[in-house]
């Protein structure tokens, strides 16, 4: 399928996209992301994928921290007809405020201090493909304006620019946010909702598709070097535990056995202390005010242990995550150092 960027300077450059049929996207030899389990709920899923990948209408991905949206958002891509084209991410989240609206859009030379050459940004180098927003829900409102605009004409301009870029992206948004909620509240445009929850899709928490935990474990296991083995038992263990950090924390467990114990067998007695998570109690609750430098040090250490992840790193320190990211605003704190 060909599409054209055009900037309206007088010029335009064509590319050519070439079409796949969905046996031939089946057969494509790179690899593709996995959404695996055969629970009920895992299975509707993908089936939804498939039914909806060649669509070039908006999706909003929810569901808590850890749960595969960013998995749902690869194999939406993948299965395309833009899978020949680029996926780019952004995690809404880790980037300051201040610097969000050149990601996206990108800027022209000198549009601010430290512009020392022009940079397109996350729209312009996603174009014939995917554009994957994560974390959508943590986006200041200022910005929301812009991303509705930008969806709605196609359109962007670059921070110092005078003319649009016209761009073919599609836009698959994510976020564990409450996005009902956070419109009654005024944090989210309704407008901006409605544009992006076109096609919705809802993860579940690992723990209402406990089923599922063997063979996601056996999955982790595989892209290990020197892999563990776990009894039955072991396993029954694993699928009775909750996983607040969803399917990412037993990801984590499953590395962090494979390290510590590679080649052995791990029965139910051996799980306590790989199921402990280390460093857990050395982080406090940030309920109560602390000096800068030590709520500095705090978040940060939360933000190590989580591997940046905004959300996981609220609940760590018992904050809303709203109070999490005004914080980290205030004392300068990028999760993306983390």
């Amino acid at each position: 399928m060909a599409f054209v960027v055009q900037v309206l300077t007088g010029w335009a450059m064509r590319r050519e996209t070439k079409r796949f049929s969905p046996s031939q996207r089946e057969d494509r030899p790179e690899h593709l992301a996995e959404l695996v389990g055969n629970s009920k709920s895992i299975s509707l899923i993908r089936e939804e994928i498939l039914k909806i990948a060649d669509a070039n209408a908006s999706v909003l991905i929810t569901g808590p921290s850890g749960s595969g949206k960013d998995v749902v958002a690869q194999l939406l891509h993948q299965r395309s007809r833009r899978a020949p084209r680029p996926l780019v991410a952004l995690n809404c989240a880790a980037v300051p405020a201040e610097l969000l609206e050149s990601e996206l859009f990108g800027h022209e030379q000198g549009a601010f201090t430290g512009a020392i050459r022009a940079r397109a940004g996350r729209f312009e180098a996603a174009n014939g493909g995917t554009l994957f927003l994560d974390e959508v829900g943590d986006m200041p409102l200022a910005m929301q304006a812009k991303l509705l605009r930008a969806l709605e004409t196609r359109q962007v301009e670059r921070v110092g620019g005078m003319l649009p870029i016209s761009l073919d992206v599609r836009v698959i948004a994510a976020t564990s946010v409450d996005l009902a909620a956070a419109t009654a509240a005024g944090r989210f445009r309704t407008d901006l909702l409605y544009r992006l929850d076109v096609i919705h899709i809802a993860m579940p928490a690992l723990a209402d598709h406990a089923e599922d935990v063997p063979a996601l474990v056996q999955h982790f296991l595989r892209q290990q070097a020197n892999p563990v083995r776990f009894t039955t038992a072991a396993l029954d263990a694993l699928s009775a535990w909750p996983w607040p950090g969803n399917v990412r924390e037993l990801r984590n467990f499953v590395e962090r056995a494979c390290v510590h114990h590679g080649g052995e067998v791990i029965g139910r007695d051996g799980l306590d202390r790989l199921l402990r998570s280390p460093g857990v109690a050395a982080v406090p609750t940030l309920a109560d005010p602390l000096p800068a430098d030590l709520e500095r040090a705090y978040i940060r250490a939360a933000l190590e242990q989580t591997g940046g992840t905004i959300s996981h790193t609220a609940r760590l320190l018992r904050l809303q995550r709203t109070t999490l990211i005004e914080k980290m605003r205030r004392l300068e704190i990028d999760a993306r150092a983390a």
